[in-house]
């Protein structure tokens, strides 16, 4: 209700106001102690905070079960989910017995929940019904893609997933320009109102030095996905120049003294140090040729790729569990780890590529490119990209996130 007061010209003022106060009585209501709906109190947990106390405050009554809370056991079990800040809801009777407290994990498709059995607290994971929701946001550079995106209230992997799209088109660290712009469409996982974690990029734009750049996010019958420009090339390299994240080049492809026969021989591969166990990645889509032990190679497997590629990895310490002869692989996935077997006298990788059984210098050979979207393919992804263009430009439109 909306009131209106005027005092018309020549008219006395209106008599000033007066406050009234009522004191209003508290309404009548009675909660049977056979009532079987549950309390619910959520909230975070306190910095210092015990088990037994956040139970207790969050209205649990049962003092056996609150004494059992403060057991190294039962805190073993609950692990990472019991610590300052995170969000807790406790289930609880009319008359204070525990149904249920659920602890929620931020970046975990699952909770773990504790219940009372048999007078004692028991630890569960439970999967959590997730809720997909679109976001989209804008940035603009003013000095780094990371403060860009934090300024816009992106989470990092977003941030990095941004750098590993663009990666082979922008140098981070030496083309990005102040007043450079993205814009951004992808997931974020909801569990009850909660963000949960974030997905995939579904689409993404970034204007560098005045070129745009576009990818959007393509999933194949398979359920593979990859990102593709918008005429259907995949963004992807499609070799790896190192299966390893991290090591050095200890021999290369040339004529060398063997250390072992002590003869002069062609090295056929490149041979990367590094620490025995470190992972060891295919260097791109294939199909396992050969898994085990194969003479001086040691540990050894062989990945074909297309039709005329081939690579191999030798002096595995092991071969990735299960992995099999005819095992498709993906990209990056570990198939070994760095060792010592067979002829080698210290740890570190022999990788080699093969052109039509033709050994290559892995560190000089031009690398073919991934395999673009096929023409029936083509048509689905082109029909994404029209939806998907008009969300970037809503996006863009929406939110420009601007830095000092």
């Amino acid at each position: 209700m909306a009131a209106a007061l005027a005092v018309a010209p020549g008219q006395d003022a209106p008599p000033p106001a007066e406050t009234i106060v009522t004191q209003l009585e508290r309404p009548a209501f009675d909660i049977s102690g056979r009532d079987e709906h549950p309390f619910i109190r959520e909230d975070r947990v306190l910095a210092g905070e015990t088990l037994g106390a956040l139970l207790k405050r969050l209205g649990v009554s049962d003092t056996s079960l609150t004494a059992h809370a403060g057991s190294p056991a039962l805190m073993r079990d609950l692990g990472t989910a019991f610590r300052p800040g995170m969000v807790v809801t406790v289930a609880t009777t009319t008359d204070g017995r525990l149904q249920s407290a659920s602890f929620l994990r931020p970046g975990n498709d699952d909770q773990v929940v504790l219940t009372a059995e048999n007078g004692q607290l028991v630890v569960r994971k439970q999967a959590l019904e997730l809720d997909r929701r679109i976001h989209m946001q804008s940035g603009t550079i003013q000095s780094s893609l990371f403060a860009a995106t934090d300024a816009a209230g992106l989470p990092d992997s977003i941030a990095e997933e941004l750098a590993r799209m663009f990666g082979s088109e922008i140098d981070f660290h030496s083309d990005l320009r102040k007043g450079d712009r993205f814009s951004v469409i992808y997931e974020v996982f909801y569990h009850h109102g909660q963000a949960i974690r974030t997905g995939r990029i579904l689409a993404a734009e970034f204007f560098n030095q005045g070129v745009k750049h576009s990818a959007y996010l393509f999933r194949h019958a398979d359920g593979k996905t990859e990102y593709y420009g918008p005429d259907g090339r995949s963004l992807r390299a499609g070799f790896l120049r190192s299966p390893l994240e991290f090591s050095r080049v200890t021999s290369g492809f040339s004529m060398r003294l063997h250390p072992i026969l002590g003869t002069w021989r062609e090295h056929k591969g490149v041979d990367y140090g590094a620490p025995t166990g470190t992972a060891v990645h295919a260097t791109a889509d294939g199909i396992v040729d050969f898994a085990g032990w194969q003479n001086g190679y040691g540990n050894f497997v062989v990945l074909r790729h297309q039709d005329r590629y081939s690579t191999a990895y030798g002096h595995l310490s092991a071969v990735a569990r299960g992995l099999r002869k005819g095992d498709r692989v993906s990209q990056n996935t570990v198939i070994g780890y760095v060792g010592s077997t067979g002829w080698a006298t210290g740890p570190h990788l022999h990788y080699e590529f093969r052109i039509n059984e033709i050994h290559q210098d892995p560190l000089k050979v031009s690398l073919p490119a991934a395999q673009p979207l096929d023409r029936q393919k083509l048509g689905t992804f082109l029909h994404d990209v029209a939806q998907l263009n008009a969300q970037l430009t809503a996006a863009r439109q929406i939110t420009t996130a601007r830095f000092d």
